[in-house]
């Protein structure tokens, strides 16, 4: 692979590679655009099964939390991390210090928090070796609930702007990944009312949502093939794919997972059929909005409403979309895209 081919494809600003072999530490920590402000972006660790696909992971994880940034209106740019090993490792006071002091060295144009595989446990670890880390346990500690928040509202938004209604009452609603982000974004749609059928790789997980909110398991492949309004995909990315998209017998896709889309084609193959897409950087932004609000001093409560609001955001970007004839992930990125640009234009003043 051509590495800085592929950055500059991405755009990116800045791609660091990092290694500590005391403990095995291997990190790829990546800077998309701080045009808005710092980039900030989880760190997600992760058994990549080489190291190319964990660069191209960064890669896409960063960019999308620029345009993640910029549609929620948050001053920040984008950026991730990613740690490449085993997430049930022991040696997490090792592994990530050794990541803090890597993102020490950029002395704040990346800020971290957790991600998939890390925890807010991990992120206290990061915190003693750098100031640059938000979601810490004596912080505003683990985003999962207000992301769940968010997205629960995005489905909302969504079901409204496709199927007339927001009311989720006797809605058939298939949930893939029942991490943190799932278990909350089940409870709220349980508390609606909503009809669930869930899947995800840990069992343990899958018997938990059937116990507590009456859902209906299904084994992870089936998944695309149940019958529902709204498929709510909360795990890893790429799952509306060549191989996915004939299966899917649903109205709308709308979760909290990042990259949906395999490509920007698939997108349009949903478009064609009439599916309603919600954009991942915009409907699951509750996370970052968490974050900036840690940042920014907000309370709790200022957070949740903040991310509430994508219900309007996504409202808006469907008109958008509608009335240029264009499918909803390009409506979205011409929205960060506009944003970044005419932030980009003002001239600094001050040295």
């Amino acid at each position: 692979m051509e590495f800085f081919t592929r950055i500059g494809e991405y755009e990116h600003e800045q791609v660091v590679f990092c290694y500590e072999p005391s403990c095995g530490y291997k990190g790829i920590i990546a800077i998309h655009d701080t045009t808005l402000g710092p980039a900030l972006g989880g760190t997600r660790f992760w058994n990549y099964a080489s190291d190319e696909e964990a660069f191209i992971d960064a890669l896409r994880l960063s960019r999308g939390m620029t345009y993640k940034a910029a549609v929620a209106g948050l001053n920040l740019g984008g950026g991730k991390s990613v740690m490449i090993g085993d997430p049930r490792s022991t040696r997490r006071e090792e592994l990530f210090r050794a990541h803090g002091r890597f993102v020490e060295s950029l002395k704040g144009r990346y800020i971290t928090a957790e991600d998939v595989g890390t925890s807010v446990a991990d992120m206290d670890y990061v915190h003693m070796e750098t100031e640059h880390v938000t979601g810490r346990g004596d912080t505003s500690g683990d985003p999962s609930p207000v992301t769940a928040f968010g997205t629960y509202r995005g489905i909302k938004a969504t079901a409204q702007a496709k199927l007339g209604t927001d009311d989720l009452r006797g809605m058939r609603i298939a949930v893939q990944g029942l991490g943190h982000v799932g278990y909350y974004l089940c409870q709220y749609l349980a508390g609606e009312g909503a009809q669930l059928v869930v899947t995800d790789i840990d069992a343990e997980r899958v018997q938990r949502i059937v116990d507590e909110f009456g859902a209906q398991a299904v084994a992870p492949d089936a998944i695309y093939d149940v019958e529902a309004e709204v498929y709510a995909p909360c795990a890893l990315g790429a799952t509306v794919n060549d191989q996915t998209l004939e299966r899917l017998k649903v109205q709308v896709v709308a979760g909290a997972a990042n990259n949906v889309l395999a490509e920007g084609r698939h997108g349009d193959a949903l478009h064609e059929r009439g599916v309603l897409y919600a954009p991942d950087y915009v409907i699951n932004a509750g996370g970052l909005i968490n974050v900036y609000g840690e940042l920014q001093g907000w309370s709790p409560e200022r957070s949740m409403r903040k991310a509430g609001e994508i219900y309007g955001t996504l409202l808006d970007l469907y008109e958008l979309a509608k009335e240029r004839g264009i499918p909803t992930y390009q409506a979205a990125d011409r929205l960060a895209e506009r944003r970044i640009e005419s932030i980009g234009k003002i001239q600094r003043t001050w040295v």
